[in-house]
């Protein structure tokens, strides 16, 4: 078999006719080179929400088995789209949708993970000089249901697919050359990154970097499958390569600053100060398959005590309802929420070895009267909760007090 090149092109490279044409092209043009290609494929631009909005407009909380279905269909018309124009300029190509690449996951319905790809059905397209053309962000469970993997998930499918199918490596399309120290459209100064790490990566996709999905980054980490993110837009884009750390990567204090708007935080008031009690209240959110980021437990006063956490702003009110019916029967004085609030990251290697950067990071928002709701640290990673309003400020005077605005960063 030919080298193998697995690339997805997310909703804006195929936002319309023309730049399917042009990705089309663009494929053609590799497949001359004797490289065989993979392709997964998201959504038009604006599809998936406009499919949601309509599902609101049925019903606030519909069955995650339905929603899969609807929202699975996005994917399926611009892969049908893309097989037919490469079609049409001699370049043989085949269309899937999730089930016919065998794309197995658990029936975790909205929030599935790939549990395994039998690739027989595309080493046969692949021998034949085929392109394959896949619906990505979708897969099947053991039910014969379609499941979905999040928002985002087309990258996913593409990790799990070059993986299955041990390619070269995988390239993820986007609507930027690459993946930069912070949102250029925030910080006019931020640059791109030459190289990073699989770890920052993987922090940074956690904290908000929209740029890749976690998932994706794991999967190309446990395999030591090379990722690079491209431009679809730019003909020459060479991108950022997400690798495997090494000495010869330079290793700046702080590689990435991220601004997450998607968060929300629930407090608990008045919460009996007894061993099980938190455990009954993440217990049944994990039940309802709903993800906890941050929590704070404040000091026991008068025998009751405060929980808060975050979680994701898209899942507050199925949150809330968890927290609600669970506070009902430990007798929870209150529950409030709260959605103005965002989280602001700062994410590098080189943490590891410079002592002081958390407090030189809260030094710095004190400064700017910037409060500080919840503060979460790993090795290579700082994260506060603040107000959302003051997001984009905390963004820029981090990235100008660690220097960011002169490095090129891993060059």
């Amino acid at each position: 078999m030919n080298r193998l090149v697995v690339q997805k092109y997310g909703g804006t490279s195929v936002g319309n006719i023309e730049r399917i044409k042009k990705i089309a092209e663009r494929i053609a043009r590799l497949r001359k080179e004797k490289i065989d290609i993979v392709v997964v494929v998201s959504a038009m631009a604006g599809e998936t929400d406009k499919l949601l909005a309509m599902a609101n407009q049925i019903s606030a909380i519909g069955k995650d088995r339905d929603m899969d279905l609807l929202l699975s269909s996005g994917e399926r018309v611009s892969c049908a789209l893309l097989s037919m124009a490469l079609d049409s300029i001699g370049c043989p190509a085949i269309s899937m949708t999730g089930r016919q690449i065998g794309l197995l996951t658990d029936n975790s319905h909205t929030k599935a993970r790939i549990k395994e790809v039998d690739t027989n059905r595309a080493i046969k397209a692949l021998e034949d000089g085929q392109v394959i053309v896949v619906a990505g962000f979708q897969g099947i469970n053991e039910h014969g249901d379609v499941t979905t993997l999040g928002r985002g998930g087309s990258d996913t499918s593409a990790a799990a697919i070059a993986v299955a199918l041990k390619a070269e490596r995988c390239e993820i399309y986007t609507d930027v050359d690459g993946v930069y120290t912070a949102d250029p459209n925030v910080v006019p100064n931020a640059h791109k990154m030459n190289r990073v790490s699989y770890d920052e990566m993987l922090e940074m996709s956690s904290l908000g970097a929209k740029v890749l999905q976690f998932r994706c980054v794991e999967f190309c980490k446990n395999y030591d499958m090379p990722l690079i993110v491209k431009s679809s837009l730019v003909e020459d884009s060479k991108g950022t390569l997400i690798c495997k750390e090494d000495s010869s990567m330079e290793q700046p204090i702080v590689s990435g600053i991220m601004n997450d708007k998607n968060q929300a935080k629930i407090t608990i008031k008045g919460v009996p100060d007894q061993p099980g009690i938190a455990s009954k209240f993440f217990t049944g959110l994990a039940d309802e398959n709903l993800s906890v980021d941050m929590i704070i437990q404040n000091v026991s006063d008068e025998s009751q005590t405060d929980i808060s956490f975050t979680v994701a702003k898209a899942e507050i009110n199925k949150a809330t309802k968890v927290v609600q019916d669970l506070g009902k029967l430990i007798k929870a004085r209150d529950i409030t929420t709260d959605t103005n609030i965002c989280k602001i990251s700062i994410v590098g290697a080189g943490m590891r070895s410079h002592p002081g950067v958390a407090a030189k990071m809260f030094s710095t928002l004190s400064k700017e009267n910037i409060n500080i709701i919840m503060i979460s640290t790993s090795e290579i990673r700082v994260s506060c909760i603040i107000e959302e309003k003051y997001g984009e400020l905390a963004v820029r005077v981090l990235h100008k007090v660690f220097d960011m605005d002169k490095t090129l960063v891993n060059s």
